[in-house]
């Protein structure tokens, strides 16, 4: 791995202000080449209070702005600047969904800090956003984007997120903090079992397509998603659609997965309804998850929530099963993402020879996602600002940058 280091010594509190680079350039004709190696991003050191004025948070705008410095903008403008340019991730009119782990809570859970300081970015956009964040989960029927599940917590219904303030759960943010009508959130627990046909534009449900399936469902701003379509119009479809993927890293089961990354968070996308549950979580975990990313959507963005670890637990409780690593690490590459951070996060903390990404369970289904999704061609979607084309888990092939808030 070619290791670039970027830790940026700053004036007092200028890392808490939105940095966006404005200044004004010719954009380039045609989009960047894609990326010979896989760029993977890595901020640290995340302080405990990483909630800024304004609701920005420290960690994620070090991420934001290292991922600028690198090439890859966040924001889509015709402006070019540190970060964003014409051939950014998020233009202002989009529908940006942000995937999060809410079939669990306490530290099971994806950080809603975390959450709370992205919609602050997308928000934040320097040609005005005009779109729609929408936080979404499919908990399989034991989902809550209240935090406040009581599957596997011996009843307790208590809203636990993980976030410093545990009442600040994934609604807190949509109807309490933010209050924006760019801001909604969809839970898609009590539609997994509706499956709807190609010709269906109004129920919200399920379509499927191979041997797994996708939601299709109309937001609180009244736009129709149907993911692997994009936004239907009334009369044809818009690609203004962007998904962001940010799974919290963990144990997952012995004998399964053993882990949770960016590749199986795409369980909570597609329905379990169907029937195909113990063939997903088994021998067909790389083929679906590759299936997912390459031919239904792939995520502009892959952010690994690691300030907090549950390095025994999948439920993120109790407390002494959990870890703080205090770090959130992004990939377009699910696949380099998910070794990089089992081997260099998560294994670290307790030396679970079955988190390793060389342990035989772990290496299997990493390589059926990258044998898939590289046989379909890999990502090829630089217009949607996609720079990686095929996935690794060879870390030679990897790109590390890292910084500090």
């Amino acid at each position: 791995m070619r290791r670039r280091e970027f830790v940026k010594w700053t004036l007092a509190g200028a890392a808490a202000l939105p940095i966006i680079g404005c200044e004004s350039v010719a954009p380039p004709d045609d989009p960047p080449p894609a990326s010979a190696l896989s760029p993977i991003f890595r901020v640290s050191q995340i302080a405990a209070n990483a909630v800024t004025g304004g609701n920005h948070h420290l960690g994620v705008d070090a991420l934001i702005r290292l991922m600028g410095e690198n090439g890859l903008k966040f924001y889509r403008s015709a402006l070019s600047g540190v970060t964003q340019g014409p051939h950014g991730l998020i233009a202002p009119d989009d529908v940006v969904l942000l995937k999060v782990n809410a079939q669990w809570k306490y530290r099971g859970c994806t950080n809603s800090d975390l959450v709370r300081g992205l919609v602050r970015r997308i928000l934040d956009h320097p040609d005005v956003f005009r779109g729609e964040v929408v936080i979404f989960e499919n908990g399989q029927g034991r989902g809550s984007l209240n935090c406040d599940t009581s599957a596997s917590y011996g009843g307790d219904s208590t809203v636990r997120a993980n976030a410093q303030n545990e009442s600040h759960s994934f609604l807190w943010l949509v109807n309490s903090l933010f209050q924006d009508s760019r801001v909604s959130a969809f839970l898609l627990d009590p539609v997994r079992s509706t499956f709807i046909p190609a010709s269906d534009h109004v129920t919200n449900g399920y379509r499927t397509f191979e041997n797994v399936s996708y939601p299709c469902f109309t937001t609180a701003g009244g736009r129709r998603v149907e993911l692997r379509e994009g936004i239907w119009n009334g009369s044809a479809y818009d690609q203004n659609l962007k998904l962001i993927n940010i799974p919290v890293l963990k144990h997952h089961d012995t004998g399964g997965s053993e882990i949770t990354g960016a590749l199986k968070h795409v369980y909570g996308i597609l329905s379990m309804a169907d029937g195909q549950s113990g063939f997903r979580h088994y021998s067909g975990l790389g083929e679906t998850c590759g299936k997912m990313f390459v031919s239904v959507h792939t995520p502009v963005l892959n952010i690994v929530d690691a300030i907090w670890v549950s390095f025994s637990s999948l439920t993120g409780y109790p407390a002494s099963t959990t870890f703080r690593a205090d770090q959130i690490v992004a990939s377009q590459d699910p696949v380099a993402l998910d070794y990089w951070t089992a081997k260099h996060v998560l294994y670290p903390v307790n030396n679970n020879e079955r988190h390793h990404p060389g342990f035989a369970g772990i290496d299997a289904w990493l390589t059926g996602a990258r044998d898939l999704i590289n046989g379909r061609g890999g990502f090829d979607l630089a217009a949607r600002g996609i720079q990686v084309r095929t996935t690794t888990k060879t870390e030679s092939e990897m790109e590390l940058f890292e910084t500090v808030p």
